[in-house]
């Protein structure tokens, strides 16, 4: 009985992976997934120009968004003078340290490469920010920095009575002097990287005395199309242009058609959510609309329309970070008008959304006990909208559940109300292939599907009365998903009536890596758990002698059962990726009491 029981421990410890009943142990908090997330200010409430306030936002990477294969640098544009009295109050001082710290580490969970510091010159508060900066860059390993200097820096130098040359070569040799040296000081082809902004529209520069001023020399990168023909010109960056009408896709056309074709200079992109400066002191009431997010999206899917990962496209500036008062600010998130709403029926946890799905990069059920401490269950990605609930192994009660909506990178993420279920799994699902439960049956229109990886394929899913009329919905789900493939039905679920309904399956599979084993991390942690056990056994106050046999027998089984459980047969190359992958994944049906179940072997070529 001791071994059994030991046996049993061993299956609830492999659960959430294969087998046993999923032990309910919280993950996060309601209010974590509702709070502020980002390094705006707590603060912060919605602003009329389309700033949405603090809020919880997507931290999917960043880079998600641009085509497969991207190697792009991701900088977002930083500006530094907050917390006085010309500018906006938004809720921080920029000279707080903490401040500092807390946007450097939002930008890096988002997956953001370094910043751009729109600099105004030395020894004034944006230029105290920019030291702690750079000090907090250097503690984040890959992180960089790098300066703009601003016209205005020009404009209102502190030597009073500098011709805009002079001002301009004390600037960069400050800049040389204090900034250069930083390890986290962004690079060029091993020089430092200096950006202006506006400077030769306000004023005529001698680039080339201004270089010989210096005594390291800069990669100066200038600004649009005609930033490529500069004589010391080492790239050109891209901008909002907020008084187009086409929400600036002409104009990066433009601009990227112009760089392409030049090997020699780095071209840096641009990609924003919108434009609004009617809250600025200094405002026009130019306008460009956010359009929910799809502004956004568009700017990136102008970048994958024309760069792939065999022309990629060197780097990309976020335009901007923080400039609350124009309205291009993404540190708040981004609104994608979007909400969630969840409800249950029988077993089934079902939810549906408004707004656009494409702003929506996927789902995460949760699980709770007491409405407040939450267990998140596997995502279920865009086009999905149930789970069945029995197919999760969840023991018998009464729970809360709640669904997120999870927004394309730093877009708003959504959460549903709670929503009870009472569940008591196990007692009335069906067979194999092809059975059925309560005058129903769930067939496939084939035994198996051959996918590509990295593609999907279809099969057509038939829910028959085995006779009279069922007129309930039934709604479809998959588990036993590999972790490398994901199913979606269209539609989620089927009304047979008196004849059959259909429904089609889309399984895609995950393009595969080198060195990947889809059964290594499982057997590794099987055996790793397993010697611990021998060893416990061995050094523990338990007869080794006695027990080390059931036990070793225990691990086989345990093994043997994950194995048949997480992945069915699997035939390797010679060499270190697999060639063949078969899974078998089980299809399940649920009409409150009535649930069905059918398998399919799907084959990852």
């Amino acid at each position: 009985m001791c071994v059994k029981n030991w046996c049993a421990a061993v299956l609830l410890c492999m659960a959430g992976v294969c087998v046993g009943q999923t032990s309910l142990v919280p993950t996060t908090t309601l209010a974590a997934q509702t709070a502020n997330n980002t390094s705006t200010a707590n603060t912060f409430t919605f602003q009329s120009n389309g700033n949405i306030g603090a809020n919880n936002v997507s931290k999917v990477d960043v880079h998600n968004l641009l085509y497969s294969g991207a190697t792009t640098k991701i900088y977002a544009h930083l500006l530094l003078w907050f917390g006085g009295s010309n500018h906006m109050y938004v809720g921080y001082s920029s000279t707080d340290p903490a401040q500092i710290h807390r946007q450097i580490t939002d930008m890096i969970s988002r997956g953001i490469d370094g910043v751009i510091i729109d600099w105004y010159g030395p020894n004034n508060s944006i230029d105290r920010a920019t030291q702690l900066v750079m000090a907090e860059a250097e503690t984040h390993p890959g992180f960089t920095f790098a300066i703009m200097v601003d016209q205005g820096a020009i404009e209102w130098d502190s030597c009073s009575g500098c011709p805009p040359q002079r001002a301009l070569i004390s600037q960069l040799q400050y800049v040389e002097q204090t900034y250069f040296p930083s390890k986290a000081y962004m690079t060029l082809q091993g020089k430092p990287v200096v950006t202006n902004f506006n400077i030769d529209q306000s004023y005529s520069i001698d680039w080339q005395e201004v270089t010989q001023s210096l005594s390291t020399q800069p990669a100066f990168l200038f600004q649009n199309n005609d930033g490529f023909t500069y004589v010391l010109s080492e790239g050109s960056y891209s901008w909002v242009m907020p008084t187009t009408k086409d929400y600036g896709m002409s104009y990066l056309s433009s601009f990227y058609d112009t760089g392409m074709p030049l090997q020699n200079e780095e071209t840096i992109g641009a990609s924003y959510k919108g434009f609004n400066d009617t809250l600025a002191s200094w405002g026009s009431d130019r306008i460009m609309g956010q359009q929910c997010g799809q502004t956004w999206l568009q700017t990136f899917s102008k970048i994958s329309s024309l760069y792939d990962a065999g022309d990629q496209l060197e780097a990309l500036q976020l335009v901007t970070w923080n400039d609350y008062e124009e309205a291009t600010e993404i540190e708040s998130g981004i609104d994608n008008c979007a909400s969630i709403s969840a409800s249950t029926s029988g077993t089934s946890l079902q939810w549906s959304t408004t707004g656009d799905d494409r702003t929506i990069d996927h789902f995460v059920p949760y699980i709770s006990n007491d409405g407040q401490n939450l267990m998140a269950l596997p995502d279920a990605y865009s086009g999905s909208g149930s789970v069945d609930l029995c197919s999760l192994s969840l023991p018998p009660g009464t729970y809360t559940f709640y669904v997120q909506a999870m927004g394309k990178p730093s877009m708003v993420n959504r959460i549903s109300s709670g929503v009870e279920a009472t569940l008591s799994c196990g007692s009335s699902s069906g067979g194999s292939s092809g059975s059925g439960s309560g005058g129903l049956t769930l067939a496939t229109s084939r035994p198996s599907l051959t996918i590509g990886a990295g593609s999907s394929s279809t099969v057509t899913v038939n829910v028959t009365p085995k006779s009279g009329s069922f007129d309930s919905a039934v709604y479809l789900s998959c588990s036993g998903l590999h972790s490398t493939l994901k199913c979606s039905f269209a539609p989620g679920f089927v009304v047979p009536g008196s004849g059959s309904a259909s429904s089609v399956l889309t399984i895609a599979a995950a393009s595969r890596t080198a060195n990947y084993y889809p059964g290594q991390t499982f057997f590794l942690a099987t055996w790793i758990f397993g010697f611990g056990l021998i060893g416990f056994v061995v050094i523990g106050k338990f007869n080794g002698r006695r027990l080390i046999r059931p036990l070793s027998a225990c691990i086989l089984a345990v093994t043997t059962v994950g194995a048949v459980s997480c992945g069915v047969n699997r035939t390797i190359s010679s060499g270190s990726t697999p060639s063949v992958s078969t899974y078998v994944i089980t299809i399940n049906g649920n009409a409150g009491t009535t649930t069905l179940s059918t398998t399919i072997a799907v084959v990852v070529q």
